[in-house]
């Protein structure tokens, strides 16, 4: 079935695939930081807040990022636990509040203390042997939520449950992938083992593309989804995750009409 959409979706790669596009995505928050290390604590907040509406995304994603600086490596490495709960003490993202966050921005600064980045630490459980990072991915967030004291509860999810995870692995396709609109800097890790970042639209979208016939948006389905886009391209299988979700973001442009 997805076979037949290949050009397609590569025409619609090609023209739509471009940053002018990119607004309101909170992915536009990356593009601020010129240091990996500072991008992928921005990135992994910015994701880990990327539920909800977009608007109210944008507004807390840049509260916090405001309140860190222009350097969140080093806003976290001079700062403590309590800093955290003092600075965020009013914070409140839907079911999210200045607890959460602060256990979360917690969990972050340990992972920088005990492997240096968050990079490092997600590829200590990286192996060569697995077909996609979930294994790496399940490992990666214990670890955050290790670190994150009285836990950042629903911000870091439990991967082992069993969920999409979607935005987990959205944050992965930002810092892995590297094109016109994923940013990248997570160098020398395989596009290839990437799961698509799946939410009800995505899900929407891939069963009128015929992608799966599963009802329910969880990770198996994600999987199953990713494993049809490697079909048309194997070394790349979130390659139009961007492009097919513009629809359920933008409202200003028809992006594609195919299915």
């Amino acid at each position: 079935m997805i076979l037949k959409y290949a050009g397609q979706l590569e025409s619609l790669y090609r023209e739509k695939n471009r940053r002018c596009y990119v607004d309101p995505d909170p992915l536009a928050v990356l593009y601020r930081y010129p240091d990996p290390e500072d991008r992928e604590i921005a990135g992994f907040i910015a994701a880990c807040l990327a539920y909800g509406n977009v608007r109210q995304i944008l507004k807390s994603v840049e509260t916090v990022l405001e309140k860190m600086g222009g350097n969140p490596r080093e806003y976290l490495t001079r700062s403590e636990d309590s800093d955290f709960l003092l600075d965020f003490s009013e914070f409140v993202h839907r079911f999210a509040t200045g607890v959460h966050l602060s256990a979360l921005l917690s969990g972050i600064k340990q992972i920088i203390a005990d492997h240096g980045s968050l990079k490092s630490c997600f590829q200590t459980s990286c192996s060569g042997t697995d077909a996609t990072y979930l294994p790496a991915l399940a490992e990666f967030a214990a670890t955050v939520r290790s670190g994150a004291g009285t836990g950042p509860g629903h911000l870091v999810p439990k991967v082992e449950k069993g969920s999409a995870c979607k935005r987990l692995n959205l944050f992965l396709r930002w810092m892995i992938r590297n094109d016109e609109v994923d940013p990248g800097g997570w160098h020398g890790l395989c596009p290839s083992k990437l799961i698509i970042p799946l939410d009800v639209h995505m899900h929407r979208i891939c069963m009128e593309l015929g992608l799966t016939q599963r009802k329910q948006p969880n990770m198996k389905t994600a999987l199953e989804i990713t494993e049809a886009f490697s079909r048309i391209v194997p070394a790349d299988p979130v390659r139009y995750d961007f492009v097919l979700t513009r629809r359920g973001i933008r409202k200003d442009a028809d992006f594609y009409s195919f299915c």
